[in-house]
């Protein structure tokens, strides 16, 4: 009778607290600390509902997964590859606080109906800083130092590559590395402890802590041998022309500066990839008459021939031409519409 009562007033009074949850994840992000959230529940992985997920919800995600501060709360359907039609949405109604330190802890309900994949919950969290390029130009050139036990340290450049060089530009979310130095010049010289030795990474490594190594703070190098590397500033995009930002001509950033796409080859998958970077839904495939009611651009025209398969994070993924070469003019500027959701 006892139990029969505490079901009926589990029902009736909605998610409670279940430690049931073991372990939390986010997946297809451009990092391990943003993606589609899925929880595993008792041996078997599967999604998270959002109905009521909400930021608080995401801050113990992210604390959970030992990241930065909550961003935001994106749809799980913006990441790819797509949630497997056979895994299942385990867990529903995530209510947190925001100070508890795993996901089991806040109340949640399993008894999860009505929710299928296309309301998987995501979280986006900051990258915990623990790697930075200083004594440069902006925060994407200078001098490699890394966080260790709460100190920051250089990196010696006995065994650095250009693939290690990749792996910070990566991680810091700059552009492409395209400069590495074997040393600094004598103003660019750090101070304190050399931190690292011998990395070696193969370049497709989340972070420069993920690469192999020498053993921390052991090593016989010199400041004058601290390694600088110099990345290409964080590509970005944007919409403009239209009366909201999920609609407009197509520019992109290179270099600080501005410049169009031209549409040759540009299609569905384009689009998407667009509209999937802005978190601004699904394209429209708006008709050739709506592209061109935003106008032409002026200025550069930096990217033409980009193709794309759609499962990109980021137009910078797709290919194309190198930047700013072309054979177009402003009257070929892509423009994109987008759902907005």
């Amino acid at each position: 009778m006892t139990l029969l009562f505490s079901l009926i007033f589990a029902i009736c009074t909605g998610p409670v607290l279940v430690e049931s949850l073991s372990r939390v994840r986010l997946v297809g992000g451009p990092h391990r600390c943003e993606g589609r959230v899925e929880v595993e529940l008792r041996g078997h992985w599967g999604t998270v509902c959002d109905d009521d997920w909400d930021i608080q919800d995401v801050a113990v995600v992210c604390r959970e997964l030992g990241c930065g501060a909550a961003n935001g709360t994106p749809s799980g359907v913006l990441y790819e590859p797509s949630t497997d039609k056979e895994q299942k949405t385990l867990i529903q109604e995530v209510d947190c606080s925001g100070m508890e330190d795993t996901l089991s802890q806040c109340k949640h309900s399993e008894d999860v109906f009505d929710c299928g994949h296309d309301e998987d919950a995501a979280a986006s969290c900051e990258i915990p800083e623990s790697v930075r390029l200083v004594g440069g130009l902006g925060r994407c050139k200078g001098r490699v130092e890394v966080k260790h036990q709460g100190k920051w340290g250089t990196v010696c450049n006995a065994g650095w590559s250009l693939s290690a060089a990749k792996v910070v530009c990566r991680q810091l979310g700059c552009g492409k590395a395209r400069l590495t130095q074997r040393g600094c010049n004598k103003t660019a010289q750090g101070q304190g402890t050399i931190w690292l030795s011998q990395v070696s990474c193969s370049g497709q490594e989340v972070s420069l802590q993920d690469c192999p190594s020498g053993q921390w703070g052991k090593n016989n190098c010199t400041h004058d041998e601290d390694t600088w590397v110099e990345c290409e500033d964080p590509f970005d995009l944007r919409l403009v022309g239209g009366d909201i930002r999920c609609s407009g001509r197509l520019e992109v950033l290179h270099r600080g500066i501005w410049g169009s796409v031209c549409d040759d080859g540009w299609g569905e998958m384009e689009d998407q990839v667009v509209c999937k970077q802005l978190g601004c839904g699904k394209s429209l495939s708006p008709s050739v008459k709506a592209r061109r009611s935003f106008g032409p651009g002026v200025g550069h025209i930096w990217l033409d021939d980009v193709h794309c398969s759609g499962k990109e994070q980021s137009l910078e993924q797709c290919q194309h031409r190198f930047w700013g070469y072309h054979n177009c003019n402003h009257k070929e500027d892509v423009a994109v519409i987008c759902s907005e959701q």
